[in-house]
């Protein structure tokens, strides 16, 4: 059987990580696509023991 070839490129997935706004604390990691616009989420932040925002930081 002949295998396909994929024509175009593949986006490289970086690693972004989730800093508290309020304490400072990189509580999460993700991978993901490039690009795109920042992540503002609401997390929990096991300090605070609360929900609070995490903005989106590269390392």
């Amino acid at each position: 059987m002949a295998k396909k070839k994929s024509g175009g490129k593949k986006k490289k997935l970086e690693v972004i990580h989730l800093v508290c706004e309020e304490t400072g604390d990189y509580n999460y990691t993700l991978r993901r696509k490039s690009g795109g616009e920042k992540l503002k989420l609401k997390k929990y932040s096991p300090r605070l023991r609360k929900h609070t925002i995490h903005n989106e930081k590269k390392k």
